[in-house]
C-alpha cells in the first residue's frame, strides 16, 4: 500500500514565510530556507513553496531561494507562483526543485501543462487548483476555479478542469479550498473526494487543517493521497512527528 504523505506548505512573500486566512491578513513567520531545513529534519515527506504575490505582480520566482532550499533539504519539494513559461520551469528544476506547480498560468494557457510534461516528465508537473463552492448550475461539481490568490473567477468547473489537466499531462494535483483555507476547521472533504474520484493521478488536499484528525479524515473520506498543512506546524501547535504518529495510530500507512 502506498504511504500517505504529509506535506508542509510555505507561502513566501518578500523572502519571508507568511500565513493568512483565505489569502488575507498575512503575518510574516520566518525565513523559508531555515524553516524548510527544520521541517526536513523533523521528517516531513515533502515541501511546497508558493511565491504568493509573483503572479499578481507579474514577476519571476525567486530562484536564489530555490537554490538555497535545495542545499538544505533532501526530500522532494515543489515550487509555484511566478511560473510564466517553459524557461521558468526549467530554471526552477535546475535550481533543485523536483516539481513545478502551475495554477494561474495553466488556466490562461492550458497547453503549458502538455509542454512541461513533454519537456520534463509528467512527474514534474503539478496543477495547483484553487476552488470554491458555487451554486451556479454551470458548475456541475458545485465548485468553481479561481486564480490569482482566489481573487479572480475564471468560469471553470473544478472537476472538469482537473480531468482536463490530467489529460494534458499533469502528474499531480494540489487542490486548495478557498472556503477552508486558513480556517483550521477541516479540509473540504466533498471537493477533495469529487476530484480524487475523477482523476487517476495523486491529489494533495490543501486548506483547512487544524488538528491531526482533519488529515485522517481527508486521506480516508476525501480519498486524497497526501495532505498539506501550514498553520498547524508554523505556529508550533503540532509537530510533524506528532501528526505522523496520529496518522499511523489511525491506521494510515506513513513513512516513519
Amino acid at each position: 500500500m502506498l504511504t500517505k504523505r504529509l506535506i508542509v506548505c510555505l507561502d513566501v512573500r518578500n523572502r519571508k514565510v507568511t500565513k493568512g486566512v483565505k489569502f488575507e491578513g498575512n503575518v510574516d513567520l520566518g525565513d523559508p530556507v531555515e524553516m524548510a531545513a527544520q521541517y526536513y529534519r523533523d521528517g516531513v515527506d515533502e515541501l511546497v513553496f508558493y511565491d504568493i504575490t509573483a503572479s499578481a505582480e507579474n514577476r519571476a520566482i525567486d530562484i536564489d531561494m530555490v537554490r538555497n532550499v535545495a542545499k538544505k533539504v533532501f526530500i522532494p519539494f515543489s515550487v509555484g507562483g511566478g511560473i510564466r513559461n517553459l524557461e521558468d520551469m526549467r530554471d526552477v528544476l535546475l535550481a533543485g526543485a523536483e516539481k513545478v506547480s502551475v495554477n494561474s498560468l495553466a488556466v490562461k494557457n492550458p497547453d503549458i501543462i502538455r509542454q512541461g510534461a513533454r519537456a520534463f516528465g509528467n512527474q514534474c508537473i503539478v496543477l495547483g487548483m484553487d476552488a470554491r463552492k458555487s451554486s451556479d448550475p454551470k458548475y456541475p461539481s458545485g465548485y468553481e476555479i479561481v486564480i490569482q490568490g482566489g481573487r479572480t473567477p475564471v468560469q471553470l468547473d473544478a472537476v472538469e478542469w482537473a480531468r482536463k489537466a490530467e489529460s494534458l499531462g499533469a502528474g499531480e494535483i494540489c487542490l486548495n479550498s478557498i472556503d477552508a483555507d486558513g480556517t483550521k476547521e477541516g479540509y473540504e472533504l466533498e471537493l477533495t473526494r469529487k476530484v480524487s474520484e475523477a482523476v487517476g493521478i495523486p491529489v494533495i488536499a490543501s486548506g483547512g487543517a487544524g488538528i491531526p484528525q482533519h488529515l485522517v479524515d481527508v486521506l480516508r473520506e476525501g480519498k486524497a493521497d497526501a495532505a498539506l498543512v501550514a498553520s498547524m506546524v508554523h505556529y508550533g501547535t503540532y509537530t510533524v512527528g506528532g501528526i505522523k504518529e496520529e496518522m499511523a495510530r489511525a491506521g494510515l500507512p506513513v513513512r516513519r
